[in-house]
Parts: structure tokens; sequence; C-alpha cells
């Protein structure tokens, strides 16, 4: 019996939420008095891996052939992995590519299926986990019946928790077959922080007024190194690039601190950033119904509120 981990990296880098699944596999397996096994695809050097062994991984599976681009053949390979290492839990993360191969997974292995899981399960026998429902208004308790749970983790919700081990490499040849989705092109974000693996997320609204004036939006986040964020009528308007767009028809993000800055806390706003643990508003309408999900609000303009948080921010951070 095992815990299997999908290890999803960006640039033959390991990202935060891989680290937070290792995390939370390493606890998972140490209740069920079991081992938590890393599996991962593509071109990774060995120091790479070995920093799944930070968290607990003592046992890595490194296939160099990269079958991630083919979200068929990646669950194909999972689900094999899974079966030989005799897993009870597989765990993913609830990126774009886990929540399209963790259904295909659970199909294969005949195991119950929870996405986008709040943190710990509340039970491993049987397996109960909490999920947010109705556009993030409510916590929905689901239990598993299956021998097998195959889970999504929503990031930021379990946290890194390092338990340092010299991890054992074992190189795993796939085959694959012909696979039906190859990438010949992708043009990849650099520079910035990414939007769904942010700590803090620095997002603006309508009340930004224009797309000449989120210059000062930019260099909060810069300052704090967060990711910038919009609503849909700023995508829309074209102010902002529509990855940026967090909603219900956007990106759902869970940061540790959202800044909504000029943004009036429409319910489909809400429901992509319910599950930020610190809200911050503002906003110069006191009624605006983003306060009522903000932790913590300010009414004002925008344009006198921003430079000053920017600046108190810079004072902190310089100490002085």
């Amino acid at each position: 019996m095992s815990v299997l981990i999908y290890a999803e990296h960006r640039d033959h880098k390991f990202n935060k939420a891989t680290y937070e699944l290792i995390s939370m596999g390493n606890r998972l397996a140490g209740e069920l008095n079991t081992d938590v096994i890393a599996f991962t695809t593509g071109e990774l050097t060995e120091d790479e891996l070995k920093t799944l062994g930070n968290y607990g991984c003592k046992t890595i599976l490194h296939a160099a052939q990269d079958v991630s681009d083919d979200e068929k053949q990646l669950a194909r390979v999972i689900s094999t992995v899974a079966g030989d290492k005799n897993a009870r839990i597989v765990l993913m993360p609830h990126s774009f590519r886990g929540r399209s191969v963790a259904p295909r997974v659970a199909v294969r292995l005949k195991a119950s299926l929870a996405q986008a899981i709040s943190g710990y399960p509340v039970s491993l026998s049987p397996m109960v986990v909490n999920k947010r429902a109705f556009s993030g208004k409510a916590l929905l308790e689901e239990t598993l019946t299956a021998d097998i749970s195959v889970l999504t983790l929503t990031a930021n919700t379990f946290g890194l928790h390092e338990n340092a081990v010299e991890p054992a490499i074992q190189i795993l040849s796939l085959d694959a077959g012909d696979t039906a989705t190859r990438v010949t092109q992708s043009d990849v974000q650099s520079g910035k922080v990414l939007l769904s693996e942010a700590d803090i997320v620095v997002s603006g609204g309508r009340g930004m007024r224009s797309a000449d004036n989120w210059k000062p939006l930019e260099e909060l986040a810069e300052l704090l190194g967060a990711a910038t964020a919009c609503s849909r009528p700023v995508s829309d308007e074209g102010w902002r690039p529509h990855h940026e767009h967090v909603g219900q028809t956007g990106k759902v993000v869970s940061p540790n601190l959202y800044f909504a800055l000029g943004i009036s806390g429409a319910i489909q706003h809400l429901a992509g950033i319910s599950a930020s643990k610190v809200i911050v508003a503002v906003n110069k309408d006191p009624e605006a119904p983003i306060f009522g999900a903000a932790d913590y609000g300010v009414v004002g303009d925008l344009q006198t509120v921003l430079p000053r948080l920017t600046e108190a921010f810079r004072k902190h951070k310089s100490g002085s």
C-alpha cells in the first residue's frame, strides 16, 4: 500500500503546489503506516528531484519521457504506476492539468474522486474530505466509499511542512505509445509571480478607472512579491490580459492575502476568491458587496489610498 503523488513541474522546476502535495502525502502516509511515493515525467535534474525529499518523500519515480501534454496518456501512465505500487490514495494538484487528468485516473482505477479538496481529510477510514460548494459560500463534507481515493488539492490549503530525508530515485521507462497531442510551440509567462501559485494577489477592478492607472497597482505587487489579477469587466475592456481574470468564469485562487482594489464584489468574483485566507478591500462605495467578504476594508478613493498603502508597505519593509 502507498500514497502516490503526481509531482507537476514547470520549466523543469517543481512549484510550491507540488511541495504542498508532498507535505500532505507524507502526513497521510504516516497515519496509514505506509510510504509516500512521488511520480513525475519530463526533463529534471537529479538535484531538482531531490528537493522533494525536503518534505518527506523517500521514493521518487522519474520517467524522462514527458507525456504531460497528452492528458489521456498521462492518466494511463499514472494509473499504471498507482496499480504497480498498490496506491490507496492518489494525490494531484488542482491545476488545469490535475483537474482534467484526475477523473480519467479515477475511472481507470475504479476509485472515488474528490476534486478541489480544502486541506487535510477529516477522516481516513472512511475517507471524508472538505470542499467548497455553491460558489464558495458553503463547505461540503464528502465521503468516499471506494477502496482507492483520487484527490486534487486546492493550493494553499495545507501548507508546506519540511521533513528532510534522502530520497531514492528510480528511473522508469514508459511504454506510452503514440501520443494524440503534441505541443509544437508555447508562450510561457516569465518574470512575474504566477497567479495560480501566488501567496499574495493584488487585484484591480473598474475602480482603477482605466488601463493607464495600473502602474501603482503593479508597484504594490512588485513590492510584496505578489501576482497581479483583475475582475472580469477589466479583462473584458482590455485593460488587463484575460489570464489575470479571477472569478467564477476565470481563475479560482486561494492566496494567503488577496487585495481587492476598486472591485465591487459581484458574486461571480467572490466565487473565485472565497478560499483566500485574508481579503483586504479598498472601495469608495461603503455599500460595496466586497466589504461583506473582506477581513479588512478601507473606504476611500483608490487614487489616494493606493499610493499611501504602497508607501506604508515600503517603509515597513525597509524597517523605517
